[in-house]
């Protein structure tokens, strides 16, 4: 079975330099990888380079759950393009300036034992949370 692909993505009123950043800094992970505000991240580890490898401890707030999303760079175009590869499946994402700020593509391959929708959903509220929080750190 090829496992399809599904893309989500959001503009992040903020300079390319500092939404590149926020998106390879551990610190910065910490903050905004999380899909609901019961789930939060707890480590991040990154090693942004081809054939470097990232780890986030994703955990629900009230310890019942937690996984590791982990994998391996496979391309890195600073300030344009990270591809990786996790548990076998592949993601891309495209960083794009533009006027209104940077356009942020993440495609990645789906997985069986979600929805498409819900893994749709899931992986937008993360964006969304991570535009938030770039564009929060821009007003102070």
């Amino acid at each position: 079975m090829s496992n399809t692909q599904i893309t989500v993505e959001t503009t992040v009123a903020a300079p390319i330099e500092k939404v590149w950043r926020a998106y390879v800094t551990p610190e910065d992970i910490k903050q905004w990888n999380a899909a609901s505000d019961d789930w939060h991240t707890t480590a991040s580890t990154v090693d942004l380079r081809e054939g470097g490898t990232f780890s986030s401890r994703m955990e629900a707030k009230d310890g019942s759950l937690g996984f590791d999303f982990a994998g391996t760079y496979t391309k890195i175009v600073d300030n344009r393009l990270i591809e990786y590869e996790f548990g076998g499946r592949t993601a891309k994402v495209e960083f794009l300036p533009g006027k209104t700020g940077v356009a942020v593509s993440v495609t990645f391959d789906s997985e069986p034992t979600h929805t498409i929708e819900q893994q749709q959903q899931g992986w937008q509220a993360i964006l969304a949370k991570f535009a938030r929080h770039v564009e929060a750190k821009q007003s102070h």
